[in-house]
C-alpha cells in the first residue's frame, strides 16, 4: 500500500483505527481467514496457532491481518434439521473469504482451517481470489486410552449407542465413552471427512509437509504454524498463486492419496467442487477409474483398529506419498517450495503394517466404488473399503423412509430386520434441503450387530466415520424424481460392489406407472439460506456446487 498515494488516504486511515502504523502497511498485507471459534474442538485451539503464523509472518517482512470464518462442527449439529446447514455452510465460508478478501485487497493468504466443509470451503474461496496462499489444517485430536475399555476415538461414540441399544455395553460404560473420548482439542481422530480433507490438502501441495496428522497439541504443529507464516511471504515474494499450485495434476494426486488411506465419501463432493472452482470437467464418474487404478494402502478407524497416530507416527502424509509415488504426478510444486517427489524422495515409511506398499497392499483398489444400475443412474458412492466382505453383493427387500428421523426410529424400535435394505430418501441437496448425512443411524446399525446384514441406501450422505454397506449420493435424488423417488417397500435392490451394480428390480413399466402418480413435494422453507440452496444447488453428482443454472 503506497505511503504517499492520496486515493489511499481513507483506506490507511481506517487502518490506523486498527493499530497499523504506516510503516506497517509498507510491508505486505497477509490475510489470515481462521475459523477459530469456541464451540467446535477442532478449531478451538487456532486462536494459538495464529499467534504463530502471525510471529513467522512479521519476522519475514509481513503485516500479519487475521479475520474469521463460520465453522459448524458436523457432529454436533449432527440431530435433527440442524444438519441441514452443514453442506451449505461449506459456499457461506467460501463467500466470506472471497468477499472478504477481495475487498481489502491482501497480496497473500494464510488459511488456518480444520473440519469437514471448512477446509473445502477455503480452498474454495481461495481459488476465486487467486493469491499467493497457503493451508494451516488445525491437527488430530489424541485417541482416548480409557482404562477397562480400551482406545477410543469419536466414531466409536456414535457405534457405542448402537452397543448399547443391542445390549453389548451398559449405561456406565456409554457414560464414559461419551464423557473421556474427546481428550483434546483437534480434528476427529479418525479417518473421516476432517482428516481426509487434510490429508489431501497436503497431498496437493497446499500445506506444508507433516502438517495433516501432526497432533493438535503439541510443539512440532506450533513449528509448522510458524513456518506456514514465514513461508507465506516467500510464495508473495516468488508471485506463486493458489493457481499455479492447484492444477489438475494436484487435483488428481489429492484425489489418488485420499483413495488410498480410505478416505471419506464426502471428498467425492468438496473434490469435485474444487474442480468446479477450477473451470476443470470433473464429477464423481471421474473417482471410479482413479479407485480402480489406485491400490488401498492404509485404512484407519472406523475401517480398521487403527487410529491417527499410528499414522502419525508411521510417517503420515509424506510416507504415503513416498510408496504411491510411481502413480503421482512426482513434478508438481507445492507451497512449501519442494516438488511431490522431494518430499516423497526425503520421507521415511516407519511401519509397513501400518502404511502398506504397493507391492503389498490392502487392496489391489482403493476405498471409494461409484455404483449405477436402473436405482442410480447418474450414479452413487459407497466407502468399499470399510464394507463388511459378506455384503459386497446383497439382495434384499427394501423398507423405505422419508427421512433420516424415520429411519433411526424403526432401528431404536427394533423395526429393522436382517437381510432388509433400509432406503432414506428425500435427504439430497434439494430434497432434505441441505444433503444430511445418515451417519447417526448408520452407526447405529453397526453397533446393533446389523453391518453384515442390513443395507442403507440414500440420496443423502454419510460421515467419513461411517462404515457397513452405506450407500449414499444417489443419483438423481427423490426431488428430481429419481428411481429412489418410486421405490416402495417390499422391492428387491440388487447390491453388487464389485460390479459396480445397483439396481432396483422393478419392472420398467411398473415404474413408469409410479412416476405418472408421483408428484415433487413443496420445499420446506420460505426463508433465509435454506430457502435459496434447493433453487441454487447442483445434483451431488457434481458437486452440490451453487449454480444460476444447473447446466449438467
Amino acid at each position: 500500500m503506497s505511503k504517499n498515494d492520496p486515493l489511499m488516504t481513507y483506506k490507511r486511515a481506517l487502518y490506523h483505527g486498527c493499530g497499523f502504523s504506516n510503516e506497517d502497511l509498507k510491508r505486505p498485507n497477509i490475510a489470515i481467514a481462521n475459523s477459530f471459534n469456541d464451540i467446535n474442538p477442532g478449531h478451538i485451539h487456532l486462536h494459538e496457532l495464529a499467534k504463530e503464523v502471525k510471529s513467522g509472518i512479521l519476522e519475514a517482512g509481513g503485516l500479519p491481518m487475521e479475520f474469521n470464518t463460520i465453522a459448524i462442527c458436523d457432529g454436533i449439529a449432527n440431530s435433527g434439521n440442524n444438519s441441514k446447514y452443514v453442506l451449505p455452510s461449506r459456499d457461506i465460508i467460501a463467500m466470506s473469504l472471497e468477499a472478504t478478501v477481495q475487498s481489502h485487497g491482501f497480496d497473500g493468504l494464510v488459511c488456518i482451517c480444520s473440519c469437514d466443509k471448512i477446509i473445502p470451503g477455503m480452498i474454495m474461496g481461495a481459488i476465486r481470489c487467486n493469491l499467493p496462499t497457503i493451508f494451516l489444517t488445525g491437527g488430530v485430536m489424541d485417541p482416548a486410552e480409557i482404562p477397562g475399555i480400551g482406545t477410543k476415538v469419536t466414531s466409536d461414540i456414535k457405534e457405542a449407542i448402537g452397543e448399547w441399544k443391542a445390549g453389548k455395553i451398559d449405561d456406565l460404560t456409554l457414560e464414559r465413552i461419551e464423557n473421556e473420548t474427546c481428550c483434546t482439542p483437534g480434528a476427529c481422530n479418525m479417518m473421516g471427512t476432517a482428516c481426509t480433507m487434510a490429508s489431501i490438502v497436503e497431498a496437493m501441495g497446499l500445506s506444508l509437509p507433516n502438517c495433516a496428522m501432526t497432533p493438535a497439541i503439541s510443539d512440532d504443529r506450533k513449528e509448522i504454524a510458524k513456518q506456514t507464516g514465514s513461508r507465506i511471504l516467500e510464495l508473495v515474494r516468488e508471485k506463486i498463486t493458489i493457481k499455479q499450485i492447484l492444477n489438475e495434476k494436484a487435483l488428481e494426486n489429492g484425489v489418488r492419496l485420499g483413495l488410498a488411506v480410505g478416505g471419506s465419501s464426502n471428498m467425492v463432493l468438496h473434490m469435485v467442487a474444487i474442480a468446479y472452482e477450477l473451470e476443470i470437467p470433473f464429477s464423481h464418474d471421474n473417482f471410479d477409474p482413479l479407485s480402480r487404478s489406485t491400490p488401498l494402502i492404509a485404512k484407519f478407524k472406523p475401517a480398521s483398529n487403527l487410529n491417527l497416530k499410528d499414522y502419525y507416527l508411521a510417517g503420515g502424509i509424506p510416507a504415503t506419498l513416498k510408496e504411491l509415488l510411481p502413480l503421482l504426478h512426482k513434478n508438481v510444486i507445492t507451497a512449501s517450495g519442494k516438488s511431490i517427489e522431494q518430499i516423497a524422495e526425503s520421507a521415511r515409511n516407519k511401519n509397513s503394517d501400518v502404511i502398506h506398499t504397493l507391492s503389498n497392499p490392502i487392496s489391489t483398489h482403493g476405498g471409494l466404488a461409484v455404483l449405477k444400475g436402473t436405482l442410480a443412474p447418474e450414479g452413487s458412492i459407497v466407502k468399499e473399503s470399510a464394507v463388511n466382505p459378506k455384503m459386497l453383493k446383497h439382495s434384499g427387500p427394501a423398507k423405505v423412509f422419508e427421512s433420516e428421523e424415520a429411519v433411526k426410529d424403526a432401528l431404536m424400535n427394533d423395526k429393522v430386520k436382517p437381510g432388509d435394505v433400509l432406503v432414506i430418501r428425500y435427504e439430497g441437496p434439494k430434497g432434505s434441503p441441505g444433503m444430511r448425512e445418515m451417519s447417526i443411524p448408520a452407526a447405529i446399525l453397526v453397533g446393533m450387530g446389523l453391518g453384515d446384514s442390513v443395507a442403507m441406501i440414500t440420496d443423502g450422505r454419510y460421515s467419513g466415520a461411517s462404515r457397513g454397506p452405506c450407500i449414499g449420493h444417489v443419483c438423481p435424488e427423490a426431488y428430481d424424481c429419481g428411481p429412489i423417488a418410486l421405490v416402495e417397500n417390499g422391492d428387491i435392490i440388487e447390491i453388487n460392489i464389485p460390479n459396480r451394480i445397483l439396481n432396483l428390480v422393478v419392472d420398467e413399466k411398473i415404474l413408469d406407472e409410479r412416476k405418472l402418480k408421483w408428484k415433487r413435494p413443496n420445499l420446506k422453507y420460505n426463508r433465509g439460506i435454506l430457502s435459496l440452496y434447493p433453487k441454487l444447488v447442483s445434483s451431488a453428482k457434481y458437486g452440490a456446487v451453487l449454480k444460476l443454472k444447473n447446466e449438467e
